[in-house]
């Protein structure tokens, strides 16, 4: 295999997992945001009151966003399979 073969195989996987994360943890980062700013104004010091939300809205986006995230990695998975000529040969 040489390191061009390497190269692009890794970087199309590295992209597909930054994919997947993102979909999952960007809308988290932003409630947990949004409740922290809410917690500075208030000062209520719950740490429940930032678990929770953040919990249900990735638990939410996984739900929603299931039938993406299991397309996207099949879509990686086939790939990969059909380049195993080029990684082998």
């Amino acid at each position: 295999m040489s390191p061009e073969v390497f190269l692009d195989v890794f970087s199309e996987a590295l992209k597909t997992i930054v994919i997947m994360v993102s979909f999952i943890i960007v809308p988290s980062l932003l409630v947990g945001l949004v409740v922290a700013v809410f917690q500075a104004a208030t000062s209520i010091n719950e740490q429940t009151l930032s678990f929770l939300p953040r919990l249900i809205v990735t638990l939410a986006v996984i739900g929603l966003g299931g039938h993406f995230l299991t397309e996207t990695i099949m879509d990686f998975t086939i790939e990969m399979y059909n380049r195993i000529p080029e990684v082998v040969g």
